[in-house]
């Protein structure tokens, strides 16, 4: 049975930075390409970045720049680096695995995995 266990979310101030982490269980890290998700109150969860088993790179096109998605296969993490973070960033943040390495990476409908999600708020 594969978990996903979401970490470092919080309250922040606009311009602060946060930094979250993604940890796998009970697969082989190595097979799975990561994505991150947010989805604030009301609206759709939408992607945030992704990480493929070769260590290619999707951002969101309105959020590159200001976050950053890495992976540690020898942690069986994924990470996220959140900068000059704003209030329109809050939400719960979600990480995901897809086991087959199915393109785009960008859909929720193409990962296999999700953890239960860590809130985001960043005050103005």
């Amino acid at each position: 049975q594969v978990q996903l266990v979401e970490s470092g979310g919080g309250l922040v101030q606009a311009g602060d930075s946060l930094r979250l982490s993604c940890a796998v269980y009970g697969r082989t890290f190595s097979t799975l390409s990561m994505g991150w998700f947010r989805q604030a109150p009301g609206k759709e969860r939408e992607f945030v970045a992704a990480i493929t088993r070769s260590h290619r790179l999707i951002y969101s096109a309105d959020l590159k720049g200001r976050f950053t998605i890495s992976r540690d296969n020898a942690k069986n993490t994924a990470d996220l680096q959140m900068n000059s973070l704003k209030p329109e960033d809050t939400a719960v943040y979600y990480c995901a695995g897809d086991l087959y390495g199915r393109m785009p990476n960008t859909e929720t409908r193409n990962y296999d995995y999700w953890g239960p999600g860590t809130q985001v708020t960043v005050s103005s």
